[in-house]
């Protein structure tokens, strides 16, 4: 009997030399849903387009929290000190401000069924698959709002905070700084003095783990860029595993950066691990149902996360304006 049970080979068999093979009459609602895997001899691994994910999970600093009430605490400013004399008087010096980060946090859900039937009768491991789609889909959707996320029951993308051209000392706790590319459009006339400009606005100790974060389009069109004496400004990685850099530091793409326009943000720098703040409460947790809606056994996936940026001086972007 060809199906669950029976041994791929089975069919191989009648191919070869004509044995009769049983095959089990499974209905499917529709082809798409199931019924193209299974009353046919499939190839047992599904090939699927694939997702984006977004890598910035890999470059911020991520915290694992026992509540959606997770709080931290962040200073600004530094706690001056003076000189004196041995005998002279110490007056009382400023202390830091504390800041206190709230991640917003949001579930992504995802609730498929499959009826008992396929499961028994695919070609091929119909839970495994689903779980595999669910973690996939999850990175991709969670990659997404570390970018961009509104911050209303999801994070918040680093993209979606104020930003300002003023320095670190006169800007607001929470506003990021972006340096203006230089044309309202595109880049300027001196795109590679632009993106220098952009590496030393970030202080030098937070240039120790930096990195340049865009999307494959971005990159294709940094990856021209020349130096006065022709020397290219992007390094590609010399051996496998080892990243891409521009101006000596790694690049990393993310797909959710958005695409070179008019006042969009194409590319960041900064050092994730101190700038971006990801809290989770557990890994994907995915509950198998095959009760409440017989014959169709659902898989109720969740997953609770959320993001902010922590300190808005470890990142910087590159803004395409004038000015």
């Amino acid at each position: 009997m060809l199906g669950a049970a029976a041994p791929a080979e089975g069919f191989g068999a009648f191919v070869r030399s004509g044995t009769t093979v049983e095959t089990k009459a499974v209905a499917g609602t529709s082809d798409a849903g199931g019924g193209y895997a299974v009353p046919r001899e499939i190839d047992a691994m599904i090939a699927a387009t694939l997702k984006v994910a977004s890598p910035i999970r890999a470059i911020a600093q991520v915290v694992r929290v026992g509540s959606a009430g997770y709080r931290k605490l962040v200073t600004s400013g530094a706690t001056p000190s003076g000189w004196a004399s041995e005998a002279g008087a110490r007056p009382e010096t400023a202390t830091p401000t504390f800041n206190e980060i709230a991640p917003p946090m949001g579930e992504l859900y995802a609730n498929p069924a499959a009826s008992q039937a396929m499961l028994d009768d695919a070609a091929f491991d119909v839970e495994a698959w689903l779980a595999g789609e669910i973690a996939g889909e999850f990175a991709r959707a969670e990659g997404q709002a570390f970018v961009s996320g509104s911050g209303v029951d999801r994070p918040r993308g680093f993209l979606s905070y104020p930003a300002a051209t003023t320095g670190d000392a006169a800007r607001p706790f929470g506003t990021l700084q972006y340096l203006p590319s230089g044309a309202a459009a595109d880049f300027g006339s001196d795109p590679e003095n632009r993106l220098i400009d952009l590496v030393h606005a970030l202080r030098g100790a937070y240039r120790q783990g930096a990195c340049w974060v865009m999307n494959a389009q971005t990159a294709a069109r940094i990856r021209k860029f020349k130096t006065a004496d022709g020397a290219f400004l992007w390094m590609p990685g010399l051996s496998g595993g080892q990243p891409d850099t521009l101006l000596g530091y790694p690049v990393v793409e993310a797909g959710d950066m958005p695409d070179i326009a008019a006042g969009a943000a194409p590319i960041a720098f900064g050092n994730f691990k101190a700038g971006y703040l990801i809290a989770e409460r557990a890994e994907t947790q995915i509950l198998r149902d095959p009760y409440s809606n017989k014959p169709f056994v659902h898989f109720y996936a969740t997953r609770r996360v959320g993001g902010a940026v922590m300190n808005s001086e470890a990142i910087k972007l590159l803004k395409i304006a004038a000015a």
